[in-house]
């Protein structure tokens, strides 16, 4: 049995969506393989992240991933000594001909840094309010409902879950985990498929001396599991631009060492025709290796 891979594409930002999504759609379509984008649709407010200096291992992370060199000074200002720009308005042309290529799109977020410093705190209507935001933005750019959604920064919790199930996703991808589940938050199981992230991304490796570029590749392929479906979430900001030629290394050597790359929404369809034989797990936060602050993950 061939190890499958599918690949998640995080576009956090406005420079992101204009130049690394545009060469992630190059990248894929030259070796032929699928990936779901989800979009950030509204103001670009990279710059106000300075708030996360007080959480733990953020000056860590900030100095091995080389932050200023991946975003760009502009992008580091957005919202703060600089205007935010609105991504979605700016850039709905090259959202709509990521589908038109024949590509999964979904939600990331409405406000980026808003979702990922704030849910956590968020009623369930300011909650709603921000995703139908995004929700709103979504139909104008391509003309249809969302289908999937994946929290920025992989912050859910049970509010956002009641919004997801209100908006009757096919599946989401909020998580870091090992293989796909029903949620159970609080005592509550929720209806929507949430499939995770089961590999470290980029960022959380870069900078780290037993992780030089050289190796990552290798790295990598010796995590791949043949057992499950294996979800790698990468970011248009590091691997459609600064990690390109990188990324491209790793797309190429998957398919010598013969993975098969699948569609999340066709994994989600798949599970789904049998949802009894999915099983129900906790969602807690906790940390992750290489990540600061706490992300959501599968308990």
């Amino acid at each position: 049995m061939p190890i499958r891979l599918a690949l998640k594409v995080d576009v956090d930002t406005d420079r992101g969506t204009r130049e690394g999504v545009p060469n992630l759609v190059a990248d894929c379509q030259e070796v032929g393989v699928p990936a779901v984008f989800l979009f950030s649709l509204g103001p670009d407010q990279t710059g106000r992240a300075i708030t996360r200096v007080l959480r733990p291992g953020f000056f860590k992370k900030v100095s091995r991933t080389s932050v200023v060199q991946i975003y760009g000074v502009r992008t580091l200002l957005n919202g703060t000594l600089l205007p935010a720009p609105h991504i979605g308005r700016r850039n709905a042309h090259v959202m709509a001909a990521v589908r038109m290529a024949g590509f999964e799109v979904g939600i990331h977020s409405y406000n980026h840094y808003r979702w990922q410093d704030h849910v956590q705190t968020m009623t369930l209507e300011e909650v709603g309010a921000e995703f139908g935001a995004a929700h709103s933005e979504f139909l104008g750019i391509f003309g249809i409902e969302a289908c999937t959604a994946g929290a920025a920064g992989w912050q859910s919790n049970a509010r956002s879950r009641t919004i997801y199930e209100r908006a009757s996703l096919l599946y989401s991808s909020d998580t870091r985990g090992a293989f796909p589940f029903f949620p159970r938050i609080e005592g509550r199981v929720f209806k929507t498929l949430e499939i995770p992230t089961t590999l470290p991304t980029f960022d959380e490796l870069m900078g780290r001396p037993e992780y030089p570029d050289e190796k990552i590749v290798a790295h990598y392929l010796s995590l791949l599991r043949e057992d499950r479906v294996n979800i790698f979430t990468l970011h248009a900001e590091i691997e459609g631009m600064g990690r390109r030629a990188l990324f491209r290394e790793l797309l190429a050597a998957c398919r010598q060492a013969g993975v098969e790359f699948i569609r999340m929404d066709d994994l989600a369809c798949e599970l789904l025709a049998n949802r009894a034989a999915v099983p129900v797990c906790e969602q807690v936060m906790a940390e992750i290796d290489g990540r600061s602050g706490l992300v959501a993950t599968q308990g």
